[in-house]
């Protein structure tokens, strides 16, 4: 079944919903934290798992908040059609030039899409600082599916980690069929796997060096 939050334009209103809520609270931060990027985030996100759920309200059953430190996702609910969702929040200040955040490995999401009852989903926050105030400008609530390939990249960090490429270029491809994204990911990372294959061969061979260099050497 599809996502009537994503496959309609409820997602829209949440996303405005969601903005709304936090330029109501734009004294979040103060002297001390206002140029610390990960002071802005630790707020965002608790205001979001606070008040979240009321947004959400018409559309969900339940909601949850609790999770493991490296848990895939901030906040979770279930919708009144029985699909279920896992939300990370992440943050973005306009005025830095490069931010490459973590959405999530592929082997965890590759496993979490095996039942198409799920959803991961990303709430992408946008914000800048006018003096003293924290200014928000932009809020995205998709599932991942719906981010074009463009924007995105995979890291060198366990099997693999989907990245956002740069924050300040991020392309939504409403209602982009799940399949065809997904096997652009398996495409995108054999190529990827290809060129660590070839990372690594050259590193076996530098230290190949390395210990013919130290072989050579008198004993002590």
């Amino acid at each position: 079944m599809k996502s009537r939050i994503f496959f309609s334009d409820n997602y829209k209103e949440i996303q405005q919903a969601t903005l709304d809520l936090l330029n109501s609270q734009r004294d979040i931060l103060s002297q001390r934290t206002l140029q610390s990027t990960r002071a802005a985030g630790d707020a965002v996100e608790e205001i979001i798992a606070e008040s979240f759920d009321s947004i959400l309200e018409k559309w969900i059953v339940d909601y949850s908040t609790s999770f493991a430190r490296k848990a895939m996702a901030d906040l979770a609910f279930n919708d009144i059609d029985g699909l279920y969702y896992v939300a990370d929040v992440k943050t973005h200040r306009t005025s830095t030039k490069f931010n490459m955040p973590n959405l999530t490995s592929i082997r965890r999401l590759s496993r979490f899409y095996e039942d198409d009852n799920n959803y991961f989903s990303l709430l992408l926050i946008s914000y800048h600082l006018e003096e003293t105030q924290i200014i928000f400008t932009d809020v995205k609530f998709v599932p991942i599916e719906f981010l074009d390939w463009d924007c995105l990249t995979i890291g060198a960090l366990g099997w693999g980690q989907i990245q956002i490429a740069n924050s300040n270029r991020v392309s939504i491809n409403p209602q982009y069929p799940r399949k065809k994204w997904m096997l652009e990911m398996c495409d995108i990372v054999a190529e990827f796997y290809v060129k660590e294959i070839g990372k690594i061969s050259e590193r076996i061979g530098h230290f190949e060096k390395v210990r013919e260099f130290w072989l050579a050497k008198p004993d002590d």
